[in-house]
C-alpha cells in the first residue's frame, strides 16, 4: 500500500484566467503526483477587498502585459485561452458573482461534477467570448458538464439562498486566513506545514515541495522542449529520455527532449 494522498486546495474563480491555468494544470498532474486535490470556488471580488489590493488591469501597463502574458501562457500550458473583446467590460463590470455561487452548489449538492461545470465556464468567457452571467449562459456550461436540464435549474434557482451565500463567504474567508491578495491560491498541506503558493507560475515549486519536481513526457507540463542545450555537468540518458545532474545526488530530474 502506498503513501496516502496530500491534500492541496485550489482556491479559484473563473474570471481569473490565471486561475484556469493553475486549475488544469493541477487535474493533470493530481493523479501523478499523488495529491487530494480540493476545489475550493472563491469570489476574487471579495479577496481584492479584503486585501486591499488592485486589479493589475487598472493600470495600463500591467493591462497590456496581462494581455500578452495571458495569450503565451494559454499556447506554453496548451489551455485554449482567448482574451474576450471587451476585457474590461467582462471584468469590472460583469463579474461573477453567480457564477461563483452556482458553482458553490455545485460543490455542495453534485461535487463530482464541479471540475467539468468549471472548466465549463472557463471555456465560455475566455475561450468563447461568451456570457457567464446569464441564467442561460450557466445553465449551458451545467448541460454542458453532464447536468441535468431540470437539476441545474433546480441548483441555479437557490443560488442566493442563504447557505449558499454563506458558503461562498466562508471559502472566500478561508483564502483570506491563508494569506491570499488574489487569485489562484493553491494551499498544500504536507506534514506539519502549510504552504500557500500565488498564482499560476508555481507548479515546478509545487513540485519541489511534493518531491515531485520532475516533468512526464505522458503528461507533460508543457509541450515537450526542443533545441535546448544541456547545462554543464548533467548527463543525458538516452533511455528515459530525462535528465539528471552527474554528481550531486539530488533526486529530481528534467525533461530534455
Amino acid at each position: 500500500m502506498g503513501p496516502l494522498p496530500r491534500t492541496l486546495e485550489l482556491f479559484y474563480d473563473v474570471l481569473s484566467p490565471y486561475s484556469w491555468l493553475a486549475f488544469e494544470v493541477l487535474c493533470r498532474y493530481k493523479n501523478i503526483w499523488n495529491v487530494s486535490l480540493q476545489l475550493r470556488p472563491t469570489l476574487i471580488a471579495g479577496i481584492m477587498k479584503d486585501s486591499g489590493n488592485q486589479p493589475p488591469a487598472l493600470l495600463p501597463r500591467k493591462a497590456l502585459y496581462v494581455k500578452n502574458d495571458v495569450r503565451l501562457l494559454g499556447q506554453y500550458l496548451q489551455v485554449p485561452i482567448h482574451l474576450p473583446k471587451d476585457f474590461f467590460f467582462v471584468i469590472f463590470e460583469k463579474g461573477s458573482l453567480t457564477a461563483m455561487r452556482f458553482l458553490t452548489i455545485v460543490k455542495l449538492e453534485h461535487p463530482e461534477l464541479l471540475e467539468k461545470v468549471s472548466r465549463e465556464l472557463w471555456m465560455r468567457v475566455w475561450s468563447r467570448d461568451e456570457d457567464i452571467t446569464e441564467p442561460q449562459s450557466i445553465l449551458a456550461a451545467a448541460e454542458k458538464a453532464g447536468m441535468s436540464t431540470g437539476r441545474a435549474r433546480e441548483l441555479l434557482e437557490r443560488v442566493s439562498t442563504p447557505q449558499v451565500k454563506n458558503q461562498l463567504k466562508e471559502t472566500t474567508d478561508a483564502a483570506c486566513k491563508y494569506g491570499a491578495f488574489g487569485l489562484p491560491v493553491t494551499v498544500a498541506h504536507l506534514d506539519d506545514e502549510t504552504y500557500m503558493l500565488f498564482g499560476s507560475d508555481r507548479m515546478e515549486l509545487l513540485a519541489h515541495l511534493l518531491g515531485k519536481l520532475q516533468v512526464h513526457a505522458e503528461l507533460p507540463l508543457t509541450p515537450p522542449l526542443r533545441d535546448i542545450s544541456c547545462p554543464e555537468g548533467w548527463i543525458q540518458s538516452k533511455k528515459k529520455n530525462v535528465l539528471g545532474p552527474s554528481s550531486n545526488g539530488a533526486s529530481y530530474r528534467h525533461r530534455c527532449a
